[in-house]
């Protein structure tokens, strides 16, 4: 079976849980369906760089814009796949074709953010692109969602049938474990001025985040007294709609010399950052499936987080879950984790066990079989 996949996120995007999904499929397809012939379309032109393990690269230069991508999905993609005779086609991202692949195509829908959050719908062009992918989503044979909690939403959002719409969980890389070089550990520690004692948000944030229930709780809970909050990412403008002014929020709750904003983090140091921290708090209202909670938790880290959409599915059993609306009980629960050595260990050991339950063969397993089942049915 010839399969091709859409590149779009394999070259520049590897900070997006979108670009870690396709990086991990192109790693681990060849090795549990070896059989097949895989290629991978690129945008821009032939480079120097080899084709990864099992691949072949077939780039699709086209002029820079701003329909660039646009274009790429919806002409260039589908083009490739007929050019080279596509037995299944596989868009890891939400922008199936309107135009024929010419072979039955997969498509990924992470989420459905811009149907389900209104501060998501964005301007005319944003409204217009989820109008042009919910059309064209039926055309797929079959959609891959990464949470049970993402399939429902996919249900009953865009109409499907049940039969149309398959779970397929996501994972951590190997390298978020609980062992780690000490030297590392110094160093990342070093790199971004971090005490020994630390809690930790790592993530966006947009207003789905929730992070101001964070600063809200750290402040109730006089956490300061306890341990530093380090929010890692970077940090956007306010515009009043999906940033704060997390700066203004900060002082105003007197927080200022309480926590520290990181920035971006090197991919490389999160493994570190994960295990040097007493706590990883992940206080979303909205994830199609959450890859730094199940990361902390392989990395041994306590996890606090929300009983939100694919949340509990992620972490099962083994983090501290609370309502996205009461930062008083988000306090209390970091509070435990910092304060309380037994609950802490628990919490570790649980989440340890919960991450063994996810690996990115059994998602390039799941989505192998996926193949097969959406290859036998021609357009």
């Amino acid at each position: 079976m010839r399969v091709v996949l859409n590149g779009w996120f394999f070259r520049h995007h590897t900070r997006t849980g979108t670009g870690q999904y396709l990086r991990a499929l192109v790693d681990w397809l060849p090795k549990v369906s070896a059989d097949a012939d895989y290629h991978l379309v690129t945008p821009g032109a032939p480079t120097s760089s080899g084709a990864p393990a099992g691949w072949s690269l077939y780039p699709m230069a086209s002029g820079p814009g701003d329909l660039d991508k646009l274009y790429f999905e919806q002409v260039l993609f589908p083009l490739a796949c007929r050019r080279l005779r596509a037995d299944l086609a596989h868009v890891p991202y939400w922008a199936p074709p309107l135009f024929s692949t010419g072979a039955p195509f997969v498509v990924t829908i992470h989420d459905l953010i811009p149907r389900l959050l209104p501060q998501y719908r964005g301007g005319v062009l944003v409204r217009a692109y989820t109008a042009l992918v919910s059309a064209a989503t039926p055309r797929a044979s079959l959609i891959l969602a990464d949470s049970d909690a993402s399939r429902l939403d996919i249900l009953h959002n865009l109409g499907l049938p049940e039969n149309r719409v398959r779970r397929v969980f996501l994972a951590a890389d190997e390298r978020y474990c609980p062992q780690g070089d000490l030297a590392v550990s110094h160093a990342c520690r070093r790199k971004y001025g971090l005490p020994k004692k630390y809690a930790l948000y790592l993530g966006g944030f947009d207003v789905r985040k929730n992070v101001p229930a964070l600063l809200e709780a750290w402040s109730k809970a006089h956490l300061a007294r306890h341990s530093l909050l380090v929010l890692a990412g970077s940090v956007p403008k306010p515009d009043g709609r999906l940033f704060a002014d997390y700066a203004g929020l900060t002082a105003s709750l007197g927080l200022t010399s309480a926590v520290k904003f990181i920035g971006p983090v090197d991919e490389a140091d999160k493994p570190a950052l994960y295990r040097g921290a007493a706590v990883f708090i992940y206080p979303s209202r909205y994830e199609g499936f959450g890859l730094p909670p199940l990361e902390a938790m392989a990395c041994g880290t306590p996890v606090v987080t929300t009983r939100c959409a694919s949340l509990p599915e992620v972490v099962g059993q083994a983090a501290l879950m609370v309502s996205p609306d009461d930062p008083g009980a988000l306090g209390r629960a970091i509070l435990a984790c910092l304060t309380e050595p037994g609950t802490a260990h628990a919490l570790s050991e649980r989440g340890l066990e919960q991450a063994r339950q996810f690996s990115w063969k059994k998602t390039a397993l799941d989505t192998a079989e996926a193949y097969a089942a959406a290859a036998a049915r021609r357009p």
